[in-house]
């Protein structure tokens, strides 16, 4: 099963309480927090971003690899996770929009928006299109840390 979860480094800012979040495997992703609940925050937000931002620019997303003692894992929100579920899977599916909306029987301009990272999808198309590419959306719950 696939997961949007990527190790963050929190460290002290240079002002007192301001907590700086980066991570290794998607050096794109750094932002600051308030104090530890509002960093977590922001690091949600800022890994969102920056993964979305991979199929715009036509490239791979990063691999979740550096898991250090000291790391903190920080998934995307179930949104986005969704979002870059359905694009990793219409990548793999190597067909055109025009065959996804065959296969949906959808116009070309919803797919369109579909496989736009920046436009919000509702989940029911979000579970469809993972539908007809041979997926299937798997919501979790764990306790919050």
């Amino acid at each position: 099963m696939k997961t949007y979860a990527y190790a963050a480094d929190f460290e002290p800012g240079d002002t007192k309480g301001v907590v700086v979040v980066s991570f290794p495997d998607v050096p794109e992703a750094i932002t600051q927090g308030d104090g530890m609940l509002d960093a977590r925050a922001q690091a949600e937000e800022a890994l969102g971003l920056a993964l979305l931002s991979y199929p715009r620019r036509g490239l791979p997303l990063p691999e979740a690899t550096n898991r250090r003692k000291s790391s903190i894992i920080v998934a995307v929100a179930p949104e986005v996770a969704a979002k870059l579920a359905v694009l990793e899977a219409f990548a793999d599916a190597g067909i055109s929009k025009s065959e996804l909306a065959r296969r949906m029987e959808k116009d070309e301009k919803e797919i369109r928006r579909l496989l736009d990272p920046r436009h919000a999808t509702k989940l029911p198309a979000v579970v469809e299109a993972l539908r007809v590419l041979g997926k299937r959306l798997v919501v979790g719950v764990e306790e919050a840390a």
